[in-house]
């Protein structure tokens, strides 16, 4: 055998035993768990045969505790790059067979040379998190190791899209980088997140809680909001994330790619002009008002298990992407609350940051009240709602369906704060609040010390009525663009998204706004 064959073996060897991961019994308990291994999940990422591994031959340097005789196979983490739908795709996957996929080192430095040629390149970064946490035993090199992720994670945000993925257990500093990333995808029954663990927390505060209560999918989905996602195992996870990136341009340089998606912008929606209910406190699906208007009905949701009372989405106008934030009325009203303002404020910064125009679609009778609310700083969340609309540049369209109170009014992205296009409905009611509340302030005297107070508090309730619950008060001072028929909205707001879709707006220059978190 010549010298090229020999060397040529020898690579094929080493290959085949990293390809082992960490070994056959290993890899039989990662599938008794309902798990796909890490290569697997790659494989099932990208399109077939477009994955390039890098660094596979790293090994880890801790001498601590007779680490020098233990091999991990890649260092618990498979990264690289390919296609997904032809577009270029950087990742990494952990390797729980391997040493629990813990973080040493050399790991994190696999983990941030994708990142750093991702940032480089200008294209998404996925990442599906599966690890036991930091190596102990490579101490504050571990640290050091997660300390780099998170500061390019914050470099990165805003330029590419960062996407993660909690397939296994993922605690303690393992939690931070998937919470800088943009968008948290969390596998039922196998995911998990928390700072410390059902053990800890026992010890500390006598509390006890199961893995799944404290840091489960659906409690992060639910009661956290720190997932966006919930899914029913890996591959589902993995479908999911490939259908968010459809949606998503590969940087913040381009706009989000533009798909046929054979629905006529001309359609018109007549359902929508019998959605609104006769009694103005019953409530109605936004979601039906969602699907009657954009392409196919078809509309792909965030966070839809935390804060109802408010909606965000991506979908489609015409084959261009526009993200959704919506009122719905089925939940607490439409009111908005922390959770809803916390939900929307993110939601508003992505679409800003990645170009992508954004519609609002407002039927809100204010904010909700309570004193947990106010103590729990409705007012400073609340803010964040009325900065990050301001802020947006992208095109910015609102509709208007029903009531549109108040300071909520001015939140859901009312014209002065940089609505550029901003249709209602003739069952629009655009006030300061209510009519009833707003009849029995004005005109409590004359109520008080009239012969029927009742009859006159509803003659004062019909005025303010006739004077404000409708649209066109505002549309005579232009706060309002057009008064349209439901049935009108999709080819009216597709209109306004092909004439803005160039929008340019320029605003001062500073290092960053001190936004009220």
């Amino acid at each position: 055998m010549g010298i090229v064959e020999d060397k040529l073996k020898q690579l094929k060897e080493k290959q085949a035993k990293i390809l082992e991961m960490g070994g056959p019994k290993a890899v039989a308990q990662q599938k008794k768990k309902g798990k796909l291994t890490a290569r697997e999940r790659l494989d099932r990422l990208f399109d077939r045969g477009t994955f390039r591994e890098i660094d596979m031959f790293v090994r880890h340097r801790c001498t601590n505790f007779g680490m020098e005789k233990i091999d991990i196979p890649s260092d618990g983490v498979v990264t690289g790059h390919g296609l997904v739908d032809g577009r270029p795709v950087f990742a990494y996957s952990q390797d729980f067979t391997a040493r629990a996929g813990s973080l040493g080192e050399m790991h994190a430095k696999k983990i941030c040379k994708v990142m750093d040629l991702a940032l480089k390149a200008g294209t998404p970064l996925v990442g599906f998190n599966d690890s036991g946490g930091a190596r102990i035993q490579e101490g504050v090199d571990a640290l050091s190791g997660y300390g780099q992720i998170f500061y390019r994670n914050s470099l990165a945000s805003g330029v590419i899209p960062q996407i993660s993925a909690i397939m296994g257990p993922t605690a303690g500093g393992a939690v931070y980088s998937p919470a800088m990333t943009d968008w948290v995808f969390m596998v039922k029954k196998t995911g998990y997140m928390f700072i410390t663990g059902p053990e800890v927390i026992k010890a500390v505060t006598g509390e006890e809680i199961t893995f799944e209560a404290l840091g489960g999918a659906m409690t992060h989905n639910e009661k956290s909001g720190v997932a966006h996602f919930a899914c029913e195992n890996d591959a589902d996870a993995i479908d999911q994330i490939k259908k968010l990136l459809t949606f998503l341009p590969s940087n913040n340089m381009e706009d989000p790619p533009r798909v046929e998606t054979g629905d006529d912008p001309r359609r018109i929606s007549p359902e929508l002009n019998s959605i609104i209910p006769d009694n103005p406190n019953q409530s109605y699906d936004m979601k039906a008002v969602i699907a009657g208007i954009v392409d196919n009905g078809a509309f792909f949701e965030p966070h839809q298990y935390y804060a109802k009372n408010i909606i965000v989405c991506f979908a489609r106008l015409n084959g261009r992407t526009i993200g959704i934030i919506a009122n719905q009325p089925q939940v607490l009203a439409g009111c908005l609350d922390i959770d809803a303002s916390d939900k929307a404020t993110r939601f508003i910064r992505f679409c800003d940051a990645f170009n992508i125009p954004m519609l609002t679609i407002a039927d809100v009778p204010g904010y909700l009240p309570g004193s947990q609310q106010e103590w729990g700083g409705i007012i400073r969340h609340g803010a964040k709602l009325l900065w990050c609309y301001s802020e947006a540049t992208v095109p910015k369209m609102l509709l208007i369906t029903r009531k549109d109170y108040g300071g909520s009014y001015l939140a859901m992205c009312s014209r002065d704060l940089g609505a550029d296009m901003s249709l209602a409905w003739p069952t629009a009611e655009i006030a300061v609040m209510g009519a009833a509340g707003a009849a029995n302030i004005i005109h409590r005297k004359e109520i008080k010390n009239a012969d029927d107070p009742e009859a006159k508090r509803k003659e004062k309730i019909q005025e303010y009525e006739d004077l404000f619950s409708n649209p066109y008060r505002a549309a005579d001072r232009g706060y309002i663009d057009a008064v349209i028929e439901p049935a009108q909205t999709r080819p009216r707001l597709i209109d306004a998204l092909e004439v803005m879709c160039t929008k340019r707006e320029i605003r001062p220059p500073k290092r960053h706004g001190n936004i009220p978190v």
